[in-house]
């Protein structure tokens, strides 16, 4: 964590704070809010070498998933969405993509966001089934209009993205795109409207 600033609130409690103390407060944030992508890239590169009984680590599953939707044509926003789709793996073993999905929310369009919340239910369609689960669980959201979007970038991008042999881009490749979706939050309760 980098503190941009030596000036610090006066405050002990926020009620006693001055709009002086959130100046300082608001400043600090815009300067380290910045470094976000860098610290998604780091974290993202906790991935390499955890295979979790995959044929391929889960950075690279992620480094495949990325460069699929990017030879298909998807537009940045979508290609960083299936970059970082999974990077709540190390956190929420149980719950890894609504960490995914409130790490990439200010940054998406209502569909990705739902494609990479959703995805974990989704991707139960390709193994469910061979643990003792529904491989139907998905069919819950069956009305939902990002339905069909979501079951396309499982079959498409997520379950095909295990291979050993697949030449991915690295991860310098994608960088200039995590640093550009991420430097304009759509959503936000800290952007002015």
């Amino acid at each position: 964590m980098t503190d941009m600033t030596d000036e610090r609130a006066s405050f002990t409690a926020m009620t006693e704070g001055t709009p002086e103390d959130y100046q300082i407060i608001s400043k600090s944030f815009g300067a380290y809010s910045k470094e976000l992508p860098d610290r998604v890239l780091e974290h993202l590169n906790i991935l390499s070498g955890d295979f979790g009984g995959f044929p391929v680590d889960r950075l690279e599953h992620s480094l495949q998933c990325a460069t699929r939707a990017h030879r298909d044509g998807r537009d940045e926003e979508y290609v960083v969405m299936a970059l970082l789709h999974d990077i709540g793996d190390t956190l929420g073993s149980y719950n890894h993509a609504d960490i995914a999905a409130a790490i990439l929310q200010p940054f998406l369009s209502e569909q990705n966001y739902w494609i990479v919340k959703n995805h974990g239910i989704f991707q139960g369609y390709y193994f469910f089934h061979h643990m003792g689960l529904d491989r139907n669980m998905r069919d819950q959201f069956a009305d939902n209009p990002h339905f069909d979007a979501c079951a396309e970038f499982c079959e498409k991008y997520d379950q095909t993205a295990f291979d050993p042999e697949y030449e991915s881009e690295p991860l310098s490749f994608f960088e200039p795109m995590v640093r550009r979706v991420m430097a304009k939050p759509k959503n936000s309760i800290y952007r002015r409207k």
